[in-house]
């Protein structure tokens, strides 16, 4: 009887009271903006700001006569034809397509030796690769240049006991592989456990079969593992190609040891900080910032389309 009472009263009201029981139902909750809140204001004081800032610096240009004016994408556009740029950007790419598939075929070869059943010591395998990757870069380059140096490293008493001319691995020659080396040995472990984390995911059912259908040990990491592992090769490509056009650290360090193959200019990074550090050119200094967080994301999504493309195919 109760409740059909509150039905006709309820009717009786009309849609208005409905409506006000549903406003008060869906009153919006604060929660979710209250734990998000303070990340959103570090991400847009720390990332969001500096970017809008460098932004606005390389749409103006200073000079001793006139001081700062308004000049456009001018300062793009000398970016584009600046030779010494193009030298610089040509520097990461070669080493991105040189020493980032070598990497990775290390780190490959490392993740399915761990995840076979006969690597004896896989724990102290797979430490000892990922050591290298708790290195600082800086305390990286050092190491690594004074083992190459020729006049007091490792090569010197290399060709000290043995009485051979090994070449001097900090040339002009020789440089970009010596760089790659660093960069190898400091980011293999990390690769390794990305990609060994993919392999952990696929079912054992899988290896069952295979084996109960004669499958071999290659026919296996074939058909089964190298597929398994696309998704972590395109998220492992896009954090090599990043860090390597954001290549900083090591050349910079290594160019007191090297400074005939090393210029204030070798990479894009290294340009940018000597240009504003140095000589003081905020505005074309920003530009190219702003140009080659460009090019980077250009590049990072082609990488990540072709590899999901390949992936779904």
């Amino acid at each position: 009887m109760l409740g059909r009472n509150s039905s006709a009263a309820a009717a009786a009201l009309g849609p208005r009271a409905r409506f006000g029981r549903r406003s008060r139902k869906a009153k919006p909750s604060w929660v979710g903006w209250c734990f998000i809140g303070p990340f959103l204001l570090v991400f847009l004081l720390t990332l969001v700001a500096p970017v809008l800032y460098a932004i606005y610096l390389s749409l103006y240009q200073t000079k001793l006569i006139g001081g700062t004016s308004f000049v456009g994408l001018a300062n793009y556009v000398a970016a584009f034809h600046d030779p010494q740029f193009h030298t610089a950007l040509w520097h990461v790419v070669l080493l991105f397509l040189v020493q980032v598939p070598i990497m990775l075929a290390v780190s490959t070869a490392a993740a399915l030796a761990l995840d076979s059943a006969r690597l004896h010591f896989s724990r102290l395998f797979r430490i000892s690769l990922f050591v290298p990757y708790a290195v600082p870069s800086v305390v990286a380059a050092l190491m690594w240049g004074f083992i190459y140096g020729v006049n007091f490293g490792l090569v010197h008493d290399l060709n000290s006991l043995l009485g051979t001319d090994l070449p001097d691995p900090l040339t002009s020659s020789y440089i970009l592989a010596a760089l790659g080396n660093i960069i190898t040995w400091e980011f293999i472990g990390f690769n390794m456990i990305i990609l060994y984390s993919a392999l952990t995911t696929v079912p054992r059912h899988r290896y069952d079969a295979a084996q109960i259908d004669g499958a071999g040990t290659f026919q296996i990491i074939r058909a089964i593992k190298l597929p398994a592992m696309r998704h972590a090769f395109v998220v492992t490509l896009i954090f090599a190609l990043i860090g390597s056009f954001q290549l900083f650290s090591e050349p910079n360090v290594l160019k007191s040891l090297a400074p005939n193959s090393i210029t204030s200019g070798f990479t894009p990074n290294m340009y940018v900080y000597n240009l504003s550090f140095s000589g003081q050119e905020f505005n074309y200094a920003s530009a190219i910032a702003i140009a080659m967080g460009i090019i980077t994301m250009i590049a990072a999504f082609v990488v990540q389309v072709l590899g999901m493309r390949r992936q779904r195919a």
